[in-house]
């Protein structure tokens, strides 16, 4: 027999009120937890490309001390962020930064840029060792050092890097487009192309 029977009519009411309150509050819960479940916990994807803060560079363009992203507006800007002694660098990173850059190395509106991230192996991930390494990929492209000596990369942290290889892609408004571990070649290309035909937004007065 259903106890409820014996109950008034008012206190049946605020108990059902209760009861959908309480699966609303579980449903709102639920799903507020699966989108932080979903949500990215790297990168910055959407957002302005911040300042490098990079302070050391070579192969940089004649007449110029540094660059940085802000310096690269209008153009579809391709960033490496490495570590020497980072195998996957080496075997995926590298060879599709190669790849991409000679497909549009000659391309006025791409700009590349190369920067060593070090946030570990201080010894080893040296400046001296990173410029061995662009030689050795024959990249003459501007090469940066963040991070080392005890100080891990600024870079990282205003990127929300995660480690190395590490890719970002920004269009050419300077918001970051594409910023994870792994890109192909192809999509890489594809993604530049389709960078390369949206028109930057004109700087207001």
């Amino acid at each position: 027999m259903n106890s409820n029977l014996h109950l008034p009519v008012s206190i049946l009411c605020r108990s059902r009120r209760t009861r959908v309150k309480l699966v609303l509050v579980l449903l709102v819960t639920g799903t507020l937890q699966a989108m932080s479940a979903h949500a990215p916990s790297h990168g910055i994807v959407g957002q302005p490309a911040p300042s490098l803060s990079v302070q050391d560079w070579i192969n940089l363009p004649e007449g110029t001390s540094s660059i940085d992203v802000h310096d690269l507006k209008g153009k579809v800007v391709y960033l490496y962020c490495f570590q020497s002694w980072c195998p996957g660098c080496h075997t995926s990173g590298f060879p599709t930064l190669k790849a991409v850059y000679d497909r549009f190395n000659d391309d006025d509106d791409v700009a590349f840029l190369l920067v060593q991230t070090t946030f570990e192996g201080e010894h080893v991930n040296t400046f001296a060792r990173a410029k061995e390494v662009a030689k050795e990929y024959d990249l003459t492209i501007p090469l940066g050092q963040s991070g080392g000596e005890g100080r891990r990369s600024p870079l990282m942290n205003s990127y929300r890097t995660r480690g190395t290889p590490w890719t970002i892609l920004v269009d050419r408004n300077g918001i970051v487009r594409f910023n994870d571990f792994h890109i192909t070649p192809k999509n890489a290309t594809a993604l530049m192309m389709s960078l390369k035909a949206e028109h930057p937004t004109p700087e207001r007065e």
